[in-house]
């Protein structure tokens, strides 16, 4: 498949977990692909990684997404170098679980910062090219937690906003030729999920009914999907790619 054949795709958090796995559907499809990342070592492996792999441009862009005027810069840099901007991926965010009462001022804004804040920064920022060129996809990571999960207050606020500001940017968009949608990941084998302890991991992993982990391919194919022109009609909802446990639990 070559869907993204002629398209430039940018992805923050690129250069490892499910963001590197982005960006390596994307390149098999064709697509030039702009890594952005705070890990400036992550990116340069990144960048082997997708070199050896796919004969294809791409370019990496140390980026704080929290900076807005980094972000603008970054932007700036890819319709200058590239010449235009078809698919913003906000896939950046960190953890800093706690209580309620444990959580500090600095572990509250640096989740809400990145992950929220981030994304709307990235988001403010592409909605320019995009509406120039008639055209856009904007794909935001939410996680299945955004429903509320205990220990979590930060994170799930974040992602929860993540949702309000995706059904925002598809209202607004719309008229432009611009989706947006969100993914909601559940269990998937990333760096995040390994640094779980067994016992913590098995018990969440047997309340999925599939009753096995998500790998990051999974994802990188959903967002491949919505990215892309088929899903041209689709704009505003949040995708749960989880194996089913957002479902609820059943009495077997």
């Amino acid at each position: 498949m070559n869907r993204y054949q002629g398209r430039v795709v940018a992805i923050t958090g690129a250069a490892q977990g499910l963001g590197l796995a982005m960006a390596t559907r994307f390149a098999a499809e064709g697509a030039v692909v702009a890594l952005a990342d705070v890990n400036e070592q992550a990116l340069t492996d990144a960048t082997g990684t997708l070199t050896d792999a796919h004969d294809t441009k791409h370019r990496t862009d140390v980026v704080d997404v929290t900076d807005s005027a980094q972000v603008n810069t970054w932007i700036n840099g890819i319709t200058a170098d590239l010449g235009r901007l078809d698919v913003l991926v906000n896939n950046a965010g960190i953890i800093r679980d706690n209580r309620v009462e444990d959580i500090t001022d600095d572990d509250w804004h640096a989740v809400i910062d990145v992950s929220l804040t981030g994304g709307f920064h990235c988001a403010r920022a592409a909605f320019g090219p995009m509406k120039r060129q008639g055209y856009g996809r904007i794909v935001s990571f939410s996680s299945m937690s955004w429903r509320g999960n205990f220990g979590q207050t930060n994170y799930v606020a974040a992602k929860a906003g993540i949702v309000g500001m995706t059904r925002t940017l598809a209202l607004e968009g719309a008229r432009h030729g611009i989706t947006a949608n969100a993914i909601a990941p559940g269990l998937i084998e990333t760096p995040m999920l390994a640094s779980m302890n067994g016992p913590a991991r098995d018990k969440l992993t047997n309340k999925i009914p599939m009753r096995h982990t998500g790998r990051p391919e999974d994802i990188a194919e959903a967002a491949a999907f919505l990215a892309s022109e088929a899903a041209g009609y689709i704009t505003g909802i949040v995708l749960d790619v989880d194996g089913g446990i957002s479902i609820g639990s059943s009495i077997r």
